[in-house]
């Protein structure tokens, strides 16, 4: 799938690691991200979910947690968010996993054999599906469900409002192979990424334009998905969510009776939590923490997962359509407070992050922050002098009669977030700058997304995939939508989608680091941090909790014998 999948910093109760490492995972060792002594290395790369085989689980059970459905339902949309997709994963193929660590893993109910070769510089994929798989409403899936995915993501029509065609617009072809089970997938060139674009794929009825952007705002469609659950109750009123055993499912059978998500706030799920309503919770601060820690018969799993938290400015928002205010901007914020905000109480620390795509322990990780950025309030003031904007009596800066005040979108009520954008505020008044605090409900989310109704935002992006050099135009593309900062230019484009054409993993990492760095001297975008994901869960719950790049099966989700 995408890696991009944003997620708003206020509905996610964790602050979370971005990991897009393809090294080993531990699950023993000191505090997440640090090394003796407590100086930060790296973003932790821990894991910690209790992982166990499908025989040692309970036939039986329910498992709830807190959550809902988001607007948009279809993840390869560009409104799809980390909600839309674990909500699809409980009643559509998980076709293609990855270990903790990032190494691929097929799914035999549906690939049941991959071979990929090279063949005069061009890259082939032959998949094999399995003859047993069938879409609920009984059309086989077969290689007509790998080519619409495909249609409805490559770019073509543009009317697809797809998150990314990265990947799919290097498909030349997607045919027929021995027979309707076989889809035979032709690249231009090598791409060492292709798994990233068929984890899960489209019902042909859905990839058409009109459903694949509309058919599941705020609504599922069982008929068109396959997998060990299906839905059981989808109630609209509510938020609530019932998933079930799928009868026409053909692999191993889902452990669970039930999965419920129960449509709660995230300062309610902690009170569920303890309450024993729900059995699982996300941990965000040290209050949840100790509170969690109270919890009878309850345990928490702290590690890594492949998350990363930045601050966006919108270029298309009148001040900041300046570059040198931009500049002034990132340059006066101080990242490490920001971080010690986020970590308080938590025993964490982790060196900051230097690159939206490419993580600290991954290799051919650079610091591209650095290298173009520093914290530097006295070269902010020069910068904003330089510009023009002269302090005024209160210390607020002025051009043509004009102040220079910023809007910083605030989601929800959380505390810490709160914090945060306090600290933002008073970081910014020191160099001349009036914040503006702006509070909108968690569930405007995708609106301030889409509509760009911010000038200051904090989101999150889930890798949902160990290839992070792929993701670089999601990122720093003008013309993507993904890019919600609205900076770049043209010629950057152009040598971004450059960057794809390089077959060598190591080469194109080294390319994708220059160009970063080229790209955040728009000074629109700031990396902050990564963090480490903290789990309250109900002791002997099974291959959940902090899983870095795995999703484990559905059906290997349950209680432990």
């Amino acid at each position: 799938m995408r890696r991009k999948l944003a997620l708003p910093l206020a509905l996610v109760a964790a602050v979370s690691v971005a990991a897009t490492a393809c090294t080993s995972s531990s699950s023993s060792g000191g505090s997440a991200g640090q090394e003796t002594g407590g100086t930060a290395k790296a973003a932790s790369s821990v894991t910690d979910y209790n992982p166990q085989p499908y025989e040692n689980l309970k036939d039986g059970g329910t498992y709830t947690t807190a959550g809902t459905f988001d607007e948009q339902g279809n993840p390869f949309n560009v409104n799809g968010t980390l909600n839309t997709l674990r909500i699809w994963s409980w009643y559509n193929a998980d076709a293609i996993t990855y270990s903790p660590a990032g190494e691929v893993q097929y799914n035999p109910d549906y690939y049941s054999d991959v071979k990929v070769s090279v063949e005069g510089g061009d890259q082939k994929v032959v998949i094999t599906i399995n003859p047993k798989a069938v879409f609920n409403d009984g059309t086989p899936i077969d290689w007509r469900a790998i080519e619409a995915t495909w249609k409805a993501n490559n770019g073509s029509e543009k009317e697809f409002a797809a998150s990314s065609t990265d990947g799919y617009d290097r498909i030349t072809s997607v045919t027929r192979g021995a027979d309707d089970k076989q889809a035979v997938i032709t690249f231009k060139g090598v791409n060492a990424a292709w798994s990233a674009l068929f984890t899960t794929f489209l019902h042909p009825q859905a990839a058409t334009v009109e459903n694949f952007n509309k058919a599941y705002v705020k609504t599922a469609h069982p008929e068109w998905g396959a997998g060990p659950y299906t839905v059981g109750t989808w109630d609209a009123q509510s938020g609530n969510i019932t998933f079930v055993r799928n009868p026409n499912w053909w692999g191993r059978k889902g452990k669970l009776d039930k999965r419920v998500y129960v449509n709660l706030e995230r300062a309610a799920s902690i009170n569920a939590f303890k309450n024993g309503e729900i059995d699982y919770a996300p941990v965000g601060d040290a209050e949840n923490l100790k509170q969690v820690r109270t919890v009878k018969d309850a345990e928490v799993r702290s590690g890594g997962s492949p998350f990363e938290y930045a601050l966006y400015l919108n270029t298309k928002s009148p001040l900041l359509g300046d570059i040198q205010v931009r500049k002034a901007v990132q340059e006066s914020i101080d990242r490490a407070q920001i971080a010690k905000i986020r970590f308080q109480g938590l025993d964490y620390n982790e060196a900051l992050p230097g690159s939206a795509v490419l993580y600290s322990f991954q290799g051919g990780y650079q610091d591209n922050v650095s290298a173009v950025l520093k914290h530097d309030p006295e070269d902010a003031r020069k910068t904003l002098d330089a510009a023009g904007w002269k302090p005024g009596a209160d210390g607020i800066r002025t051009k043509d009669g004009k102040e220079l005040q910023l809007g910083y979108t605030l989601l929800g009520d959380d505390p810490i977030e709160k914090g945060v954008a306090g600290a933002f505020a008073a970081m910014l008044k020191a160099v001349g700058v009036k914040l503006e605090i702006n509070k909108v409900s968690s569930n405007e989310f995708s609106k301030v997304l889409s509509e760009r109704r911010f000038d200051l935002f904090i989101s999150g992006n889930r890798s949902t995939d160990p290839f992070g050099a792929r993701y670089l135009c999601d990122f720093y593309c003008s013309d993507r939508e993904s890019n919600i900062t609205g900076a770049g230019t043209p010629e950057l484009d152009r040598e971004i989608r450059a960057t794809g054409d390089i077959a060598d993993l190591g080469e194109q990492i080294a390319a994708v680091n220059k160009l970063e760095q080229k790209a955040l001297q728009q000074h629109a975008l700031l990396p902050l941090y990564s963090g480490p994901s903290i789990y309250g869960l109900r002791k002997g719950l099974a291959n959940v909790g902090a899983t870095i790049f795995h999703s484990p099966l559905p059906e290997t989700i349950g209680w432990q014998k």
